[in-house]
């Protein structure tokens, strides 16, 4: 009898099955199958949370090692389409990316060199910035010339009178031998060597990261195929996990080459524009605004700023300085609405506010370096929590 009812049981479940099915399938009950393109890793928050700050903590304090290596991994997922051509055309991985890296280092170095010359009378004439900006402005207010440094000459007198008045020197006692504390001169070896050791300390650091880059672009996809090995046995799971890494390979591969692109356009139109209104050492300012384009919101604000000062002292006017300034904020702004933004596509962009905290919080991690590292780092977290079914909602959040 019992067996009876659990056959009539089995079958009815059987006949129900498609009707229990599609009820799952309408209430999100069922899995999506392999071909959701999403890995499935279970994340507890708390432990995430510790995690994250012991994260925070590590790459604050070993900050000396991991910037080389964002900087090696940046370079390497930038230069490795490039080799990847190359081997195309029966190059070896090693030669190519060695006569890659090589020619960018020797015509970087070969322009700095050129510009070494331009870039020592800009700096000469920067101490004249101050004078000439009160002089402008003491002449738009309808002071005369002279007034500010009447009013710095008094303040200076009324400072020595206080001094005098008010604050009398002590009387020195008999017996007591008076000390005078003098400040130590200038030694200009020490000077000498603290330059000469942030030098040797940068080139260490530049010889780690063109060594680094140089390792990953010659491996090519080892690191990807040993991923996949050690996902498991299944052939399912191993397509699944080689799909999802060739996917955020390219996404970051995009956004890297889009970055490079454009900063390299801005750099080339800021040129052309400055070399048409004029302006002395625009080959400087044209780089300068190509490397601050890589720094969203904070590097074309310090360009503007600069190109502005620049301006003003040549040209003695503020309808110029606000002339260049405004050229620039137009480059930068088409590039940055319009052009990148196609460029890299829906799928690719990142909350604005997102960008902004990301910029601020890299910059106080690591400085110059985390201000130009923040972006990329938060698009290939962005790019991973997108491909890992339980950091979606991360990854969402990022996004614009």
């Amino acid at each position: 009898m019992a067996a009876k009812e659990c056959k009539e049981g089995s079958g009815m479940e059987k006949k129900l099955s498609p009707k229990v099915k599609n009820i799952r399938n309408q209430g999100g009950l069922e899995s999506q199958g392999p071909d959701s393109l999403a890995l499935r890793m279970p994340v507890n928050v708390n432990s995430f949370l510790l995690a994250l700050l012991a994260v925070i903590f590590v790459l604050y304090w070993a900050r000396a090692i991991f910037i080389p290596l964002m900087l090696g991994v940046m370079i390497s997922y930038a230069l490795s389409p490039l080799v990847n051509l190359m081997q195309k055309w029966r190059i070896p991985r090693a030669i190519g990316a060695a006569v890659l890296l090589l020619g960018i280092v020797g015509g970087t170095g070969s322009l700095v060199y050129s510009l070494s010359g331009d870039a020592a009378k800009l700096i000469e004439t920067m101490p004249n910035a101050v004078q000439k900006i009160s002089v402008a402005m003491s002449k738009e207010r309808g002071m005369p010339e002279g007034t500010m440094e009447n009013v710095q000459k008094t303040a200076t007198q009324l400072e020595r009178v206080a001094s005098k008045t008010i604050a009398p020197a002590p009387a020195v006692s008999r017996g007591v031998t008076r000390v005078q504390i003098e400040k130590p001169k200038l030694n200009v070896k020490d000077y000498l060597w603290m330059g000469t050791k942030g030098a040797v300390v940068f080139a260490g650091q530049l010889t780690m990261v063109l060594f680094l880059a140089y390792f990953m672009l010659v491996s090519g996809d080892t690191f990807r195929r040993k991923l996949v090995k050690i996902t498991g046995p299944a052939l399912s799971k191993k397509k699944i996990t080689l799909r999802v890494l060739d996917e955020i390979t390219g996404q970051i591969q995009r956004y890297l080459l889009v970055q490079i692109f454009t900063s390299i356009l801005v750099g080339v139109v800021t040129w052309l524009a400055f070399l048409w209104i004029g302006l002395e050492h625009a080959a400087i300012w044209g780089i300068a605004a190509g490397v601050f384009n890589t720094i969203p919101y904070l590097g074309p604000v310090i360009v503007t700023g600069g190109t502005a000062l620049v301006a003003f002292l040549q040209f003695g006017t503020i309808g110029m300085a606000l002339l260049v300034a405004g050229i620039s904020l137009v480059i930068t702004s088409l590039e940055g609405y319009l052009l990148t933004p196609w460029l890299i596509g829906r799928a690719s962009r990142m909350n604005p506010v997102v960008v902004f905290v990301s910029v601020l919080f890299w910059g106080w991690l690591w400085g110059v370096w985390g201000l130009l590292l923040g972006v990329p780092i938060i698009m290939i977290i962005k790019a991973v929590c997108d491909r890992v079914k339980d950091l979606e909602p991360i990854g969402e959040l990022l996004g614009d």
